[in-house]
């Protein structure tokens, strides 16, 4: 049974505009991109641990075979993304702009490409920890960015109850179009991956989020739904970050998300519909993450499109194959403009949670040149999580990270709005991403020094 809402008023407070530059793809088909001669899977492609590389060079591999294992509760084995021979395991560029421990695989052109057959259960066999470790063993992470790894919220704290499931298919991010074009053409594919999360969560409501500028996708999504399952579908209204899990908590529920808490403490788990369609494919086929789906778009891209990709094709494998850069592009993002990694190396290869490859041209990009703050307040509107972006930037040029953390750095999501409405083009977001980034190694070696004064191990 499906329940559609049409939210108007509703949501959360400041956010930005910019414009969606969705056009492009919104509605083109998902097609499958051929195999590239070479595949490269960093074993640092989800939060937490990275994998344990499981194989050495020389050594054949068949598409679906792991190629890392998994390090501890949070973490997800890699899996090869195709047939072929190791030729190495190396330090390869990442998007994230550092070196990563990788393996390369040289494709079989001979290969049909059939992923080794899995066992897995069917899903309504198992209980809850059946379903997790399935999940895991599969290395499904989270598909809108964060990749953090899916069996880890199906594992809710003991105590805490999941009173909604919120299926987050705003994709607010402009020129993605990956999440819409699944929840078009593969709707069933959702409800299904949805209703595995209801039973392993045990709870009995479900609420799809959908900005209203895709309402082909809140179509689709109602008219799908099984009758047996309690759903609702709420179109919400068109602003960034929609999408950001808090943002979208505050949207559906009206519930906040205290500062330094997580979803499960206002009675929710958050989902992106592109995860929760592969938890669908990992009980339908028994295939695991070895694929997604990938917008390549902006305008200094010839042909824009929506791909099926095998995880590690390289950047520039996906460009040729949508025709090149156009004579005018000057900066490939991974992710989108507002939060996605400028690319300096177009070896580095396509992640799990690698949503989308934007390409801008000269008029597009942000501007180099960056003046003083002139204290216009613009990033305070802007911020959606209230935070004061001018203090925190000044306090980030002077390297005063312990009153930035006072100053609650550890609650912005670095979304980028800030810096897309600083008229000085201050790179507020970047410099914030740098001095979290700064806090968390400094209570990492704390935490280290700690323990071996103690005789123990570092968490």
């Amino acid at each position: 049974m499906a329940r559609l809402t049409d939210w108007i008023t509703g949501g959360f407070r400041h956010g930005v505009h910019p414009p969606d530059h969705k056009a492009a793809t919104a509605a083109s088909p998902i097609r499958r991109m051929p195999f590239p001669d070479e595949v490269v899977l960093p074993l640092r492609q989800h939060a937490g641990a990275p994998a344990r590389v499981l194989v050495k060079a020389g050594q054949r591999v068949e598409r679906g075979d792991k190629v890392g294992a998994a390090q501890g509760y949070v973490s997800v084995p890699i899996h090869a993304s195709a047939s072929g021979t190791v030729t190495d395991v190396d330090w390869w560029p990442h998007p994230d702009g550092s070196l990563a421990e990788a393996v390369r695989i040289a494709v079989d052109p001979h290969s049909a490409q059939i992923p080794r057959p899995r066992l897995v259960p069917r899903w309504d066999d198992l209980d809850a920890d059946g379903v997790r470790a399935a999940v895991q063993d599969a290395g499904v992470v989270g598909l809108g960015g964060a990749a953090f790894p899916t069996h880890v919220k199906l594992n809710p704290p003991e105590g805490r109850a999941v009173e909604t499931l919120i299926v987050n298919g705003a994709e607010c991010e402009p020129y993605l179009t990956s999440d819409h074009r699944v929840m078009v053409e593969h709707p069933e594919r959702v409800h299904f991956g949805i209703r595995v999360m209801m039973q392993c969560l045990e709870t009995s409501r479900a609420v799809i989020g959908v900005e209203r500028n895709k309402p082909d996708a809140v179509e689709r999504l109602r008219e799908t739904v099984p009758d047996d399952l309690d759903i609702e579908i709420i179109a919400l209204r068109v602003k960034y970050p929609q999408g950001a899990e808090k943002m979208l908590i505050k949207a559906v529920t009206g519930r906040e998300v205290p500062s330094g808490k997580l979803p499960i403490h206002v009675g929710t788990v958050v989902q992106n519909v592109g995860s929760i369609a592969a938890i669908a494919e990992v009980f339908e086929t028994g295939v695991p993450l070895i694929e997604r789906i990938v917008t390549v778009s902006g305008p200094g891209v010839a042909r824009p499109s929506n791909l099926v990709v095998p995880v590690g094709t390289k950047l520039r494998d996906v460009l040729d194959f949508c025709g090149g850069l156009t004579t005018d592009a000057r900066e490939v993002l991974v992710g989108g403009p507002m939060m996605g990694a400028p690319q300096s190396d177009l070896d580095a290869p396509v992640l799990k949670g690698t949503s989308g490859i934007v390409v801008l041209t000269a008029a597009e990009a942000k501007p180099a040149r960056v003046y003083a703050c002139i204290g216009c307040g613009h990033c305070l509107d802007a911020c959606p999580v209230f935070l004061n972006p001018s203090l925190l930037g000044k306090e980030a040029q002077a390297g005063r990270y312990t009153e930035m953390v006072e100053d609650h750095l550890m609650d912005c999501m670095v979304c980028g709005s800030c810096s897309y409405v600083c008229p000085s083009n201050i790179p507020l977001s970047q410099m914030f991403a740098l001095a979290k980034g700064a806090v968390r190694r400094e209570e990492q070696r704390e935490r280290e020094a700690a323990a071996a004064a103690g005789g123990g191990k570092a968490a």
